[in-house]
């Protein structure tokens, strides 16, 4: 279980654990095979090269067991424990004793690592080992999210395979981590962490071991932000706290923030926090988030609030309400995990379809987009635009690559796409809440006293009828099915004994009640609609106006180069009162939900002399033909794949 709510008194549901549900079929058993048999070992493989990342050798010279330098990134130990969630998860799925032994080997050599203190982070030992005093110095160099990623991934060893071996080495850390904030408190030389992940791993360790010191050291470290000297909005620590309203900074720095916040709340409700989750949650999804659900939109932004005088410069940053570029776009893809894990705690806290909604959104679009088809190849940034040419160089390369320097990403994504069969439901006395939907088969022991099985037949994303069957009932009692009407969703169907009911519009975006008196019973099948849309921006994104983005469902789609006759992807516009018809296509091996339409190719009649009508900066409107050209969209998270043509979300519409 990815987070223990079911003894959190303000949380309202908990989740299920990794061994009670698995996909069965179709998109996210695929996606969850790939990663399993190629993602996971390819990760692998990357940490333990000497001259790639260096990570694995890190530990080894810790250890004693080899000589060296230390060689990679401050903050190649949080990603290599990252990384042991995801392999932790494709043993158990795998039943692989190969990998589980292996594990345990790591766990042996962190733990031979590990100073007598608890202190645990390489770089720092490496360097203490040549002499040096490097620890606790510098914010950036990645102490504490180290050892909180430690922290997380040790419950969840100790919660999948019921070994303690991995969370006595976390307990250690977490115990040098206290006299670390005991000292700071004293001493008034408070630090905020970057990327704080020790909010949610050290509440996580409160869960697994029931010890309350946890808890406490959690909310005084979140406590203690209030107390940073000369705060950046960067690190969300330059006004307390319980003012915050707006979301500012670094994009993965604030979703670990409030992600922490969120569990912070969920074990001891404080509604203050609430009231700023609530704010800052608002602020982004309403005029800050992609519609891929993407975050983050500038490499270096400035605060757009504030003291203009003082330099705030800032890295993956939120910029202005509205501010989306889309060749530039930014949104590094463990901003998008960071989303998925801060809405899943909102949802457990507040059973909203609104939380699931955005976290779908982000998982299924932001965050597969960042992994190729074949599962090895990566990206850091996700533009939602690959134009043809640019005049500027980019910091991050424009296709996927096998290995990219700040490697943090990977294994995020790899552990979440391991751990997705956990977001398919939550439960609350005697109702099963839906999450993701997807097809699968999960055990159910509820504390209403109903045990028994459930499976969900679907196609979903690509098909929007979703059939719920109940099986191999132990212990039959009353249950209520708890269905999410995704938001995009209008006049959905439940059928349940024969009867349907046809949900109204007001339905869309909440979760709509089958209540099961017996669960002999037969099928209850939704129904959600998955026409093609037109979306729009807010006229506000100046990037988009007068142009369109095609969703079906849940999927957010894009054209590329090979999707239709042009020279440029600048030459077709899109009309909204074309059909959009559903095609498979298989790419990678993997099968493709495509859509198929008649778009418009422009030809410019007058050009300028030189007969380039591209290059200029402004220019006379010149005479256009316009001629009808069959072109495909294939999902977001599908695109480079076939080369480095270009790729559009938002594209230019014209009616007939």
């Amino acid at each position: 279980m990815l987070t223990d709510t079911r003894n959190s008194e303000y949380a309202q549901l908990s989740g299920l654990d990794g061994k009670s549900v698995s996909w069965t079929g179709n998109f996210w058993k695929d996606a969850v095979d790939v990663c399993a048999k190629n993602m996971v070992p390819q990760l692998q493989h990357m940490f333990e090269a000497k001259d790639i990342s260096h990570v694995v050798e890190n530990f080894r010279i810790c250890a004693g067991e080899a000589d060296g330098d230390f060689d990679g990134t401050f903050f190649g130990d949080g990603d290599f424990y990252k990384w042991m969630e995801a392999e932790l998860y494709s043993a158990v799925l795998l039943q692989d004793e190969t990998r589980f032994e292996k594990l345990r080997s790591y766990i042996r050599l962190i733990g031979k690592a590990q100073q007598p203190d608890g202190y645990l982070s390489t770089k720092q030992i490496i360097a203490a080992m040549h002499g040096e005093s490097a620890r606790n110095r510098d914010i950036n160099e990645f102490e504490v999210y180290n050892m909180g990623h430690l922290f997380t991934s040790a419950c969840l060893y100790k919660r999948m395979t019921g070994d303690d071996s991995f969370l006595i080495i976390a307990e250690k850390a977490a115990g040098y981590l206290n006299k670390l904030y005991d000292q700071a408190e004293k001493n008034g030389n408070v630090q905020t962490a970057v990327c704080p992940s020790h909010y949610m791993g050290l509440i996580e360790l409160y869960r697994t071991t029931g010890k309350r010191q946890y808890l406490d050291l959690a909310a005084k470290a979140i406590r203690l932000r209030d107390s940073v000297k000369n705060g950046m909005d960067d690190n969300q620590d330059r006004i307390p706290l319980k003012q915050h309203h707006r979301i500012i900074g670094h994009a993965v720095r604030a979703t670990y923030l409030y992600a922490g916040v969120a569990d912070l709340y969920a074990e001891e409700g404080d509604p203050d926090y609430l009231r700023v989750l609530h704010d800052v949650w608002h602020n982004m999804v309403s005029t800050k988030m992609y519609i891929t659900g993407g975050i983050g939109a500038l490499y270096n932004g400035m605060s757009p609030y504030g003291n203009f005088f003082i330099d705030q410069k800032i890295h993956q940053a939120f910029g202005y309400e509205y501010q989306l570029p889309n060749i530039t776009a930014y949104n590094e893809t463990c901003a998008a995990v960071g989303l998925i894990m801060w809405a899943y705690r909102m949802f457990l806290v507040e059973p909203k379809a609104e939380y699931i909604d955005v976290l779908e959104r982000s998982l299924l679009n932001a965050a597969l987009a960042a992994v190729s088809l074949d599962g090895k190849k990566f990206f850091y940034e996700n533009m939602l635009r690959r134009a043809k040419k640019l005049d500027y160089e980019l910091i991050w390369p424009l296709t996927r690559t096998e290995y990219i320097l700040s490697y943090c990403c990977p294994p995020n994504l790899a552990r979440l796409i391991m751990e997705s069969p956990e977001y398919a439901y939550a439960v609350s006395g005697d109702a099963v809440y839906t999450g993701l939907y997807g097809q699968n088969r999960t055990h159910f022991r509820l504390s209403g006293g109903a045990d028994f099985v459930l499976e969900e037949i679907t196609d979903y994303p690509y098909d929007g009828e979703i059939r719920f069957r109940v099986s191999e009932v132990t212990n039959d009692a009353p249950v209520t099915l708890m269905l999410r009407v995704p938001g995009w969703a209008e006049d959905a169907e439940i059928t349940c004994c024969g009867k349907t009911a046809v949900c109204g519009r007001k339905a869309a975006g909440t979760y709509q009640p089958v209540r099961l008196a017996s669960l002999v019973h037969g099928e209850i099948v939704l129904k959600l609609p998955m026409k093609a849309r037109c979306t729009m921006a807010n006229p506000m994104v100046e990037e988009d106006t007068s142009q369109i983005a095609i969703e079906r469902g849940p999927l957010v789609y894009c054209m590329e180069q090979p999707d239709t006759d042009a020279d440029t992807l600048d030459d077709i516009w899109l009309d909204p009162d074309a059909a959009f018809e559903l095609r498979f296509t298989e790419m990678e091996g993997r099968r493709i939900g495509t859509l198929e339409t008649t778009a418009y190719r422009r030809t410019l009649w007058k050009e300028t002399p030189d007969g380039d009508h591209v290059q200029e900066l402004y220019r006379t409107l010149p005479q256009t033909a316009w001629d009808p050209v069959r072109a495909r969209l294939i999902p977001y998270f599908a695109w480079d794949n076939r080369g480095e043509g270009e790729m559009r979300i938002w594209m230019p519409y014209r009616t007939r």
